[in-house]
């Protein structure tokens, strides 16, 4: 069976995730049933990344085996046709035929995560839905200073969710960069490593929010890594700021 690369952008938005759920929408169930429609086969795809519900993404990636072997163009377009005819916030950027070994997941050697705030005194409208909105002006460079106390290998236990399935807390963060934006007020908050915990980057924004708001110092980023306790975390931010930017395979048809 032919198997398939799938880059995909989703506005996550009124869905319950990327996985499948018996009683609400998902993306990856949107994608299923898509497929469906366009070869009447029934699959299961499998993503680089579980995004949480209202997590949105511009470059998540999945697999699928087909029974038939179509040209990249023709499974692009033709699952998107179908994505479009239900309305979904879904579409494939790309299709391409890779070899049966290539596993989304597995293959992935590191992940690439934005998280998006707009500090103005009006709140959101064009953006609502799409960013975090922060009433008043954040400290930026006081961010950035304090999350590079977060790079490097580390036992993230404050920064993962009670509900997180992974078997170790540790995980090695290899890029944690604040930014100013590409407009007046949007501050971007870059994240990169091989794999994250359940909730970890939204903890990493609402933890640096309030280093921005001048609440928190780099050392009380410090203290609440060091204290291993979900408890010494800072208010986890809401999902709409945080999107799945992209996923490298080092080499292996890149984007």
């Amino acid at each position: 069976m032919p198997r398939y690369r799938l880059d995909i952008e989703y506005d996550g938005s009124g869905y319950a995730g990327w996985q499948r759920q018996d009683d609400h929408p998902s993306i990856q169930q949107a994608i299923e049933t898509a497929i469906h429609g366009f070869c009447g086969q029934a699959v299961s795809i499998r993503g680089a990344g579980r995004t949480d519900a209202g997590v949105h993404a511009w470059g998540q990636v999945a697999h699928v085996d087909l029974e038939n072997q179509w040209s990249d163009d023709t499974v692009r377009d033709a699952i998107n046709a179908h994505l479009q005819m239900a309305r979904e916030r879904v579409a494939i950027l790309a299709a391409r035929e890779v070899p049966e070994d290539f596993d989304a997941r597995f293959s992935a050697t590191r992940r690439h995560y934005v998280y998006r705030i707009i500090c103005r005194r009006a709140p959101l409208v064009i953006e609502k839905n799409r960013a975090l909105w922060s009433p008043r002006p954040l400290d930026a460079e006081a961010m950035h200073e304090a999350a590079q106390r977060l790079v490097g290998r580390h036992d993230f236990t404050t920064f993962r969710s009670v509900q997180c399935q992974a078997d170790s807390p540790v995980r090695s963060l290899d890029r944690l960069d604040v930014t100013r934006g590409g407009f007046d007020g949007l501050i971007e908050i870059h994240a990169t490593a091989r794999s994250f915990l359940h909730n970890q980057i939204r903890s990493f924004a609402g933890t640096l929010r309030l280093v921005g708001e001048g609440k928190w110092t780099a050392d009380d980023v410090q203290i609440a890594l060091e204290a291993r306790s979900r408890k010494a975390c800072g208010p986890v931010a809401a999902p709409e700021g945080l999107y799945f930017r992209q996923v490298d395979y080092d080499g292996l048809f890149p984007v």
